[in-house]
Protein backbone atom coordinates (compact mmCIF):
# COMPACT_ATOMS: atom_id res chain seq x y z
CA UNK A 1 0.00 0.00 0.00
CA UNK A 2 0.90 3.67 -0.27
CA UNK A 3 -0.01 5.23 3.07
CA UNK A 4 -0.10 8.90 4.07
CA UNK A 5 0.42 9.47 7.81
CA UNK A 6 -0.22 12.90 9.29
CA UNK A 7 1.76 13.57 12.46
CA UNK A 8 4.28 11.05 11.16
CA UNK A 9 7.22 12.76 12.85
CA UNK A 10 5.63 12.47 16.29
CA UNK A 11 6.06 9.75 18.92
CA UNK A 12 3.42 7.34 17.63
CA UNK A 13 3.56 8.50 14.02
CA UNK A 14 7.28 7.78 13.67
CA UNK A 15 6.89 4.24 15.05
CA UNK A 16 3.99 3.73 12.65
CA UNK A 17 6.07 4.95 9.66
CA UNK A 18 8.81 2.51 10.65
CA UNK A 19 6.39 -0.42 11.06
CA UNK A 20 4.66 0.15 7.71
CA UNK A 21 7.99 0.43 5.89
CA UNK A 22 9.03 -2.82 7.56
CA UNK A 23 5.89 -4.45 6.14
CA UNK A 24 6.87 -3.37 2.62
CA UNK A 25 4.53 -0.40 2.23
CA UNK A 26 5.34 3.07 0.88
CA UNK A 27 4.93 5.87 3.44
CA UNK A 28 4.24 9.57 2.98
CA UNK A 29 4.92 11.30 6.31
CA UNK A 30 3.20 14.68 6.74
CA UNK A 31 3.97 16.89 9.75
CA UNK A 32 4.26 20.60 10.59
CA UNK A 33 6.83 19.77 13.32
CA UNK A 34 5.03 21.74 16.05
CA UNK A 35 5.30 18.80 18.45
CA UNK A 36 6.95 16.28 16.10
CA UNK A 37 10.68 16.16 15.34
CA UNK A 38 12.80 15.22 12.35
CA UNK A 39 15.05 13.36 14.80
CA UNK A 40 12.28 10.75 15.12
CA UNK A 41 12.35 9.92 11.40
CA UNK A 42 15.87 10.87 10.33
CA UNK A 43 16.87 7.20 10.09
CA UNK A 44 14.08 6.63 7.53
CA UNK A 45 15.35 9.19 5.01
CA UNK A 46 17.23 7.87 2.00
CA UNK A 47 14.94 4.92 1.35
CA UNK A 48 12.96 4.91 -1.89
CA UNK A 49 9.66 4.18 -0.11
CA UNK A 50 9.69 7.04 2.42
CA UNK A 51 8.68 10.62 1.66
CA UNK A 52 8.40 13.60 4.01
CA UNK A 53 6.12 16.62 3.48
CA UNK A 54 6.16 19.54 5.88
CA UNK A 55 2.57 20.80 6.03
CA UNK A 56 -0.09 22.03 8.42
CA UNK A 57 -2.98 19.62 7.88
CA UNK A 58 -5.56 22.28 8.75
CA UNK A 59 -4.77 23.73 5.29
CA UNK A 60 -5.88 22.20 1.98
CA UNK A 61 -4.03 18.92 1.37
CA UNK A 62 -3.06 17.64 -2.06
CA UNK A 63 -0.68 14.80 -2.81
CA UNK A 64 -0.16 13.44 -6.32
CA UNK A 65 -0.72 9.83 -7.27
CA UNK A 66 -2.42 6.91 -5.60
CA UNK A 67 -3.00 6.79 -1.84
CA UNK A 68 -4.45 3.60 -0.37
CA UNK A 69 -4.84 4.75 3.24
CA UNK A 70 -4.84 8.08 5.09
CA UNK A 71 -3.93 7.78 8.77
CA UNK A 72 -4.67 10.99 10.67
CA UNK A 73 -2.33 11.00 13.68
CA UNK A 74 -1.54 14.73 13.74
CA UNK A 75 -2.38 16.36 17.06
CA UNK A 76 -0.75 17.70 20.19
CA UNK A 77 -1.30 14.90 22.71
CA UNK A 78 -0.18 16.13 26.11
CA UNK A 79 -1.86 18.30 28.79
CA UNK A 80 1.18 20.60 28.52
CA UNK A 81 0.27 21.18 24.86
CA UNK A 82 -3.44 21.72 25.54
CA UNK A 83 -2.59 24.57 27.91
CA UNK A 84 0.04 26.10 25.63
CA UNK A 85 -1.65 25.72 22.21
CA UNK A 86 -5.36 25.09 22.81
CA UNK A 87 -6.62 26.59 19.55
CA UNK A 88 -4.25 24.65 17.24
CA UNK A 89 -5.25 21.52 19.19
CA UNK A 90 -8.92 22.17 18.38
CA UNK A 91 -8.14 23.04 14.77
CA UNK A 92 -6.13 19.90 13.99
CA UNK A 93 -8.96 17.74 15.37
CA UNK A 94 -11.66 19.59 13.46
CA UNK A 95 -10.26 21.26 10.33
CA UNK A 96 -7.43 18.73 10.06
CA UNK A 97 -9.86 15.83 10.19
CA UNK A 98 -12.06 17.48 7.56
CA UNK A 99 -9.09 18.07 5.23
CA UNK A 100 -7.70 14.54 5.62
CA UNK A 101 -11.14 13.00 5.10
CA UNK A 102 -11.41 15.06 1.91
CA UNK A 103 -8.11 13.58 0.73
CA UNK A 104 -9.28 10.03 1.55
CA UNK A 105 -12.51 10.67 -0.36
CA UNK A 106 -10.61 11.98 -3.40
CA UNK A 107 -8.20 9.00 -3.38
CA UNK A 108 -10.89 6.41 -2.53
CA UNK A 109 -8.67 5.44 0.39
CA UNK A 110 -9.21 3.90 3.81
CA UNK A 111 -9.32 6.60 6.50
CA UNK A 112 -8.05 6.00 10.03
CA UNK A 113 -8.50 8.54 12.81
CA UNK A 114 -6.24 8.31 15.84
CA UNK A 115 -8.79 8.99 18.54
CA UNK A 116 -8.17 8.60 22.24
CA UNK A 117 -9.37 7.29 25.57
CA UNK A 118 -9.84 10.98 26.40
CA UNK A 119 -13.21 10.78 24.61
CA UNK A 120 -14.36 9.02 27.80
CA UNK A 121 -13.27 12.03 29.91
CA UNK A 122 -13.27 11.40 33.66
CA UNK A 123 -15.18 8.12 33.28
CA UNK A 124 -18.01 7.01 35.53
CA UNK A 125 -17.46 3.35 34.57
CA UNK A 126 -14.29 1.28 34.73
CA UNK A 127 -13.01 -0.28 32.53
CA UNK A 128 -14.24 1.77 29.58
CA UNK A 129 -15.87 -0.02 26.63
CA UNK A 130 -16.60 1.43 23.20
CA UNK A 131 -20.35 1.87 23.84
CA UNK A 132 -19.70 4.23 26.77
CA UNK A 133 -20.38 7.84 25.77
CA UNK A 134 -18.05 9.42 28.29
CA UNK A 135 -18.05 12.15 30.93
CA UNK A 136 -16.30 15.16 29.39
CA UNK A 137 -16.20 18.79 30.55
CA UNK A 138 -16.43 20.65 27.20
CA UNK A 139 -15.31 24.00 28.67
CA UNK A 140 -12.44 22.78 30.87
CA UNK A 141 -8.78 23.13 29.86
CA UNK A 142 -8.61 19.46 28.77
CA UNK A 143 -11.81 19.90 26.75
CA UNK A 144 -9.91 21.28 23.75
CA UNK A 145 -8.35 17.85 23.17
CA UNK A 146 -11.28 15.72 24.31
CA UNK A 147 -13.86 17.55 22.22
CA UNK A 148 -11.57 17.83 19.18
CA UNK A 149 -11.28 14.05 19.16
CA UNK A 150 -15.01 13.53 19.78
CA UNK A 151 -15.75 15.86 16.85
CA UNK A 152 -13.18 13.99 14.73
CA UNK A 153 -14.97 10.70 15.41
CA UNK A 154 -18.35 12.26 14.52
CA UNK A 155 -16.96 13.73 11.27
CA UNK A 156 -15.34 10.41 10.38
CA UNK A 157 -18.60 8.51 10.82
CA UNK A 158 -20.49 11.16 8.85
CA UNK A 159 -18.11 10.69 5.88
CA UNK A 160 -18.51 6.92 6.24
CA UNK A 161 -22.31 7.16 6.14
CA UNK A 162 -22.63 9.86 3.46
CA UNK A 163 -19.67 9.07 1.17
CA UNK A 164 -19.25 5.36 1.98
CA UNK A 165 -15.59 5.81 2.89
CA UNK A 166 -14.10 2.82 4.73
CA UNK A 167 -13.01 4.18 8.13
CA UNK A 168 -11.09 2.96 11.18
CA UNK A 169 -11.65 4.69 14.53
CA UNK A 170 -8.78 3.92 16.87
CA UNK A 171 -9.20 4.82 20.56
CA UNK A 172 -5.68 4.89 21.96
CA UNK A 173 -5.11 4.47 25.69
CA UNK A 174 -1.98 5.62 27.55
CA UNK A 175 1.08 4.59 25.54
CA UNK A 176 4.78 4.99 26.30
CA UNK A 177 8.14 4.15 24.80
CA UNK A 178 11.19 5.59 23.04
CA UNK A 179 10.77 8.93 21.19
CA UNK A 180 8.44 10.49 23.73
CA UNK A 181 9.51 14.07 24.37
CA UNK A 182 11.58 14.68 27.51
CA UNK A 183 9.23 17.41 28.69
CA UNK A 184 6.06 15.84 27.33
CA UNK A 185 4.18 16.44 30.58
CA UNK A 186 2.68 12.95 30.82
CA UNK A 187 3.43 10.61 33.70
CA UNK A 188 6.02 8.27 32.16
CA UNK A 189 8.34 10.96 30.67
CA UNK A 190 7.94 13.11 33.80
CA UNK A 191 8.77 10.29 36.20
CA UNK A 192 11.70 8.95 34.16
CA UNK A 193 13.37 12.33 33.57
CA UNK A 194 12.92 13.34 37.21
CA UNK A 195 14.26 9.98 38.43
CA UNK A 196 17.29 10.00 36.12
CA UNK A 197 18.13 13.54 37.28
CA UNK A 198 17.63 12.50 40.93
CA UNK A 199 15.06 15.27 41.28
CA UNK A 200 11.76 14.95 43.18
CA UNK A 201 9.28 12.71 41.35
CA UNK A 202 6.03 14.68 41.14
CA UNK A 203 2.82 12.76 41.75
CA UNK A 204 -0.41 14.75 41.41
CA UNK A 205 -3.19 14.21 43.93
CA UNK A 206 -2.62 11.33 46.34
CA UNK A 207 -1.42 9.05 43.52
CA UNK A 208 -4.43 6.73 43.76
CA UNK A 209 -5.70 7.66 40.29
CA UNK A 210 -5.03 4.88 37.78
CA UNK A 211 -3.63 4.56 34.28
CA UNK A 212 -3.24 1.56 31.98
CA UNK A 213 0.05 1.76 30.13
CA UNK A 214 0.69 0.11 26.77
CA UNK A 215 4.19 -0.22 25.33
CA UNK A 216 4.41 1.40 21.90
CA UNK A 217 5.33 -1.78 19.98
CA UNK A 218 2.16 -3.50 21.22
CA UNK A 219 0.05 -0.50 20.25
CA UNK A 220 1.53 -0.31 16.74
CA UNK A 221 0.74 -4.01 16.17
CA UNK A 222 -2.87 -3.31 17.15
CA UNK A 223 -3.08 -0.28 14.88
CA UNK A 224 -1.82 -2.28 11.91
CA UNK A 225 -4.31 -5.08 12.54
CA UNK A 226 -7.14 -2.51 12.73
CA UNK A 227 -6.01 -0.85 9.49
CA UNK A 228 -6.18 -4.18 7.65
CA UNK A 229 -9.57 -5.09 9.13
CA UNK A 230 -13.01 -4.07 7.86
CA UNK A 231 -14.20 -2.62 11.20
CA UNK A 232 -15.76 0.83 10.82
CA UNK A 233 -16.77 1.25 14.48
CA UNK A 234 -14.50 2.53 17.29
CA UNK A 235 -12.05 0.04 18.79
CA UNK A 236 -10.08 0.46 22.03
CA UNK A 237 -6.38 -0.36 21.76
CA UNK A 238 -4.53 -0.35 25.06
CA UNK A 239 -3.23 -2.43 27.93
CA UNK A 240 -5.88 -3.36 30.53
CA UNK A 241 -3.20 -3.81 33.21
CA UNK A 242 -4.21 -0.97 35.57
CA UNK A 243 -1.72 0.70 37.91
CA UNK A 244 -1.91 3.68 40.28
CA UNK A 245 0.29 6.66 39.51
CA UNK A 246 2.00 6.24 42.87
CA UNK A 247 2.85 2.62 42.00
CA UNK A 248 4.15 3.79 38.63
CA UNK A 249 6.39 6.39 40.30
CA UNK A 250 7.75 3.76 42.69
CA UNK A 251 8.39 1.33 39.81
CA UNK A 252 10.28 3.96 37.78
CA UNK A 253 12.33 4.93 40.85
CA UNK A 254 13.31 1.31 41.43
CA UNK A 255 14.18 0.59 37.78
CA UNK A 256 16.34 3.72 37.47
CA UNK A 257 17.93 3.16 40.90
CA UNK A 258 17.17 6.81 41.56
CA UNK A 259 17.81 8.73 44.78
CA UNK A 260 14.71 10.86 44.08
CA UNK A 261 12.01 11.26 46.67
CA UNK A 262 8.34 11.20 45.67
CA UNK A 263 6.46 14.45 46.29
CA UNK A 264 2.75 15.22 45.96
CA UNK A 265 1.11 18.23 44.28
CA UNK A 266 -2.50 19.23 43.76
CA UNK A 267 -4.49 17.42 41.08
CA UNK A 268 -4.93 19.27 37.74
CA UNK A 269 -8.45 20.29 36.65
CA UNK A 270 -10.52 17.41 35.17
CA UNK A 271 -7.68 14.91 35.58
CA UNK A 272 -9.24 11.43 35.08
CA UNK A 273 -9.40 9.35 38.27
CA UNK A 274 -9.38 6.04 36.40
CA UNK A 275 -8.35 4.93 32.93
CA UNK A 276 -8.53 1.32 31.80
CA UNK A 277 -9.56 -0.12 28.41
CA UNK A 278 -12.03 -2.90 27.88
CA UNK A 279 -10.28 -4.64 24.96
CA UNK A 280 -12.90 -7.35 24.40
CA UNK A 281 -13.54 -6.08 20.85
CA UNK A 282 -9.86 -5.95 19.92
CA UNK A 283 -9.28 -9.47 21.26
CA UNK A 284 -12.33 -10.86 19.48
CA UNK A 285 -12.21 -9.05 16.13
CA UNK A 286 -8.48 -8.34 15.71
CA UNK A 287 -7.05 -11.27 17.68
CA UNK A 288 -4.88 -8.67 19.40
CA UNK A 289 -3.78 -8.13 22.96
CA UNK A 290 -0.66 -6.59 24.49
CA UNK A 291 2.33 -8.83 25.15
CA UNK A 292 4.87 -6.55 26.83
CA UNK A 293 4.53 -6.04 30.59
CA UNK A 294 5.16 -2.72 32.33
CA UNK A 295 8.60 -3.48 33.78
CA UNK A 296 9.79 -4.91 30.46
CA UNK A 297 8.47 -1.89 28.55
CA UNK A 298 9.97 0.61 30.99
CA UNK A 299 13.31 -1.20 30.75
CA UNK A 300 13.18 -0.63 26.97
CA UNK A 301 12.20 3.03 27.44
CA UNK A 302 14.57 4.25 30.18
CA UNK A 303 17.78 3.91 28.06
CA UNK A 304 16.25 6.20 25.41
CA UNK A 305 15.60 8.90 28.02
CA UNK A 306 19.04 8.42 29.54
CA UNK A 307 20.65 8.98 26.14
CA UNK A 308 18.41 11.97 25.36
CA UNK A 309 19.26 13.59 28.70
CA UNK A 310 23.00 13.03 28.08
CA UNK A 311 22.63 14.99 24.83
Amino acid sequence: MRVLITGGAGFLGSHLCEHLLGKGHTVVCMDNLVTGSLDNIRHLFGGNRFFFVKQDVTQFIHYPGKIDAVMHFASPASPVDYLKIPIPTLKVGSLGTHKTLGLAKEKKAIFMIASTSEVYGDPLINPQHEKYWGNVNPVGPRGVYDEAKRFAEAMTMAYHRVHNIPVRILRIFNTYGPRMRLHDGRAVPNFITQALNNKPITVYGDGSQTRSLCYVDDLIRGIYKLLLSNINEPVNIGNPEEITLLELAQTVKALTQSRSRIVFKSLPVDDPKVRCPDITLAKKLLKWQPQIGLKQGLSKTIPYFRKALDK
